[in-house]
């Protein structure tokens, strides 16, 4: 249940106003894919895949273009990364996972960019450089959402686990008899 509800979130918040790049997402697909249902895996991408349509379309009014499969294709691959967590879900596998899912998604999406939309950068390496330095202060944020909402993700089931075995014991509760 709380793989679905944290998909939801990082939806909604993409629809609200936030620091660029600072969201839930990365950690939204990693927890579903270390927590959700393996046959479930397509919710989320249809759903993320949905919401870049609405947004570049209609709410951005930017055009359609194919750098947007490669950001798809990283949605599926953070949802494969967060299945190999499912047996082992430590805490530097975990924050790891997610700093790769930053990095790589970094690189890719403004090599996409850079590729896409060659009137933006000079098709050169230099070109490149360019965009990849110009992504940087997205790079930042979007490593501190990662990390912070990809802890807060991976705790909430122990906190809230914990509380329940807390209320269980208290002694205000009556036990059935």
């Amino acid at each position: 249940m709380l793989a679905y509800l944290f998909v939801i979130i990082a939806v909604a918040v993409r629809f609200l106003p936030h620091p660029f790049a600072f969201t839930p997402v990365g950690a939204a697909l990693l927890f579903f894919g270390a927590r959700g249902p393996r046959r479930r895996l397509w919710i989320p991408l249809l759903l993320l895949a949905a919401s870049d349509v609405i947004l570049t379309t209609l709410i951005y009014r930017y055009p359609f273009t194919w750098d947007h499969f490669v950001t798809w294709a990283w949605y599926a691959g953070m949802l494969w990364l967060g299945t190999t967590l499912r047996e082992n879900s430590g805490a530097f596998r975990i924050m790891g996972s997610a700093l790769a899912g930053s990095v790589v998604f970094f690189l890719v999406s403004n090599f996409a960019v850079w590729a896409a939309w060659g009137d933006l950068y000079p098709m050169t390496f230099a070109g490149l450089m360019t965009c990849y330095a110009a992504g940087l202060p997205f790079f930042r944020r979007a490593v501190e959402g990662d990390l912070l909402f990809t802890a807060a993700m991976f705790a909430a089931p122990v906190v809230l686990h914990s509380l329940s075995v807390r209320l269980r014991k208290s002694p205000g509760n009556i036990a059935a008899a």
